[in-house]
Parts: structure tokens; sequence; C-alpha cells
């Protein structure tokens, strides 16, 4: 990953209310909404953060997609049970508070060789060319399957950003996109302005003012590619958040818990308006 904040944040309470199924090769989390599958208007796949398809803050994402939207949500299991830990959490908040003690600055060297460890096996395990193969086959079969007949949209955060922003470059399925729609939340490792000015299919971009990963300019650079030049999307500046506040922030503070909502309902918005456009023979 490109930062230290990629592995940061907060892990929030709630029990997840989908199921797990194997779908197309893939463990796979899928969310419904409660009024059942004839409510479903179209399908989100999620591409999650290092933090991958079983935790929680993404399940509970999921869920929220479904209900909210009437949406069919899968959050699959693309880095093949190899993503980040979650107690790398609280690592990275051990190393990063400030060193008050005398404790602190002993541990410091522990927390920092658990966290380097755990950022390079994921690196190595979860690189672009490794996954990508695993992204673009499944969102293949869903169109041939599952959404040979509903929009499908992609909502990638962090890690996934960079696969939805390849998959919104339009690439084809039995003459039909493998996306209608993609969505993306601070995300990173972007080929800046290279993989940008390839987008054609409509794609929404949640950034925040403070974060490392893509900062102001190229949030800048961003926007007059998608809004102006090309015209395929539209990029919100969040300010005063920083990387992850979509799917990691604290829901304790009340400003962070409000932009977390806010941009998940950009992301139903956006799919609500591009979803109604499409057509089906």
């Amino acid at each position: 990953m490109s930062c230290p904040d990629c592995f940061s944040g907060h892990i929030h309470a709630g029990s997840p209310q989908g199921n797990v199924t194997s779908l197309h090769g893939l463990d796979v989390y899928v969310a419904e909404p409660s009024a059942g599958s004839d409510a479903v208007r179209g399908i989100i796949v999620i591409i999650p953060d290092a933090f991958g398809w079983e935790f929680v803050n993404n399940r509970i994402l999921a869920d929220r997609y479904a209900e909210k939207g009437k949406y069919r949500v899968y959050l699959p299991d693309f880095m093949n049970g190899r993503p980040a830990p979650t107690w790398l959490i609280g690592t990275m908040r051990s190393l990063m508070k400030p060193k008050n003690t005398l404790f602190d600055w002993v541990t410091k060297p522990y927390h920092a060789v658990w966290a380097a460890s755990a950022f390079a096996r994921f690196i190595y395990h979860n690189k672009f060319s490794a996954t990508w193969p695993i992204v673009r086959p499944f969102f293949a079969s869903v169109r041939q399957n599952e959404g040979s007949h509903l929009p499908i949209a992609a909502a990638g955060f962090c890690w996934g950003g960079k696969h939805t922003v390849n998959l919104a470059h339009g690439a084809e399925v039995d003459g039909k996109p493998l996306i209608n729609a993609g969505f993306t939340g601070h995300p990173s490792l972007l080929g800046i302005p290279g993989e940008i000015e390839k987008i054609t299919i409509p794609t929404s971009f949640a950034m925040g003012e403070l974060d490392h990963a893509v900062k102001m300019p190229q949030v800048m650079h961003i926007k007059e590619i998608v809004e102006t030049r090309n015209g395929v999307g539209e990029v919100k500046v969040y300010y005063g958040a920083g990387h992850g506040f979509c799917v990691r922030a604290d829901t304790a503070l009340e400003d962070a818990d409000k932009q977390a909502v806010e941009a998940e309902d950009q992301a139903l918005d956006w799919f609500n308006r591009q979803f109604a456009d499409v057509e089906f023979e």
C-alpha cells in the first residue's frame, strides 16, 4: 500500500446480517435488502480495503448498501485469504501515538517490526498484477450470469480503488460492459493521470482533503479529467478527512461519522442515477 494510513483506523461495532457463499470460484459475503430478492434493483460488488472481505466494517457497509439502496451486494475474497490482519490497526495506533513514557519508546521497535512484516506480506500477495486476474474474471462471470439483466456497479476502497478505476476503462464481455458505474472512496496506488484518462464508465470519487495517498493537487487533477475533460464522473472532496474515512472512520466522532455516511449516500445516489439509464435487450 502507499501509506501507513492504509492500515489504520477503527473497527466498528455491529453484527453483519448477510450470508457467506461460494460464487464463481470465490468465497463471497452476500447482502440483500430485507424486502427480499424481488426488491433487488441491481448488483454492487465491493472491492474492499486492505482488511478484506471478512472485515466487519466492510460487511456492515455491504449490509447498508443492500438495505438503503435495494441492491444485492457481493463482497468477494479477492485476496485469496491473505488480507492485512486486523490486529495491525492496533499496532499502527501504538506506533503513531505520542511517545510520552519510557514504555512507549521501548515497545516502539517491537510494533515497528510486526507492522513492517504485515505490510510486506500484504503487498507481496496482493499487488495489482496478482489480483487483477482474480477481480476481472469475477466481474465477467457476474455479468454473464447474475447480472445478465441487472445493472452492475463496483465500489472500491483504498486497495480496491485501483481495481475499480481499471474496471471503469470499459472492458466488455458478450458485448456488455463489466460494470455500468463505479465508485471509489480514498483509492490508493493510482496511476495519475494515465489510469484516470482511460475511464469511460461513469465513476464517482470520494476523496479526503488530508489523504496522504492521493494529495489535493492530484485530487484536483482527477477532478479536471473526469468532470471537465472527459465528462465521465464526479469528484467530491471531504474537507478535514484523511485516508480511510469511508470505511474505518472513528464513529465516536460526530464529524467523522457524518462524513462516512455522506460518502455512503454519495455512492448510492451515484448508482441510482447511473442505473436509471441502463437498458437490456
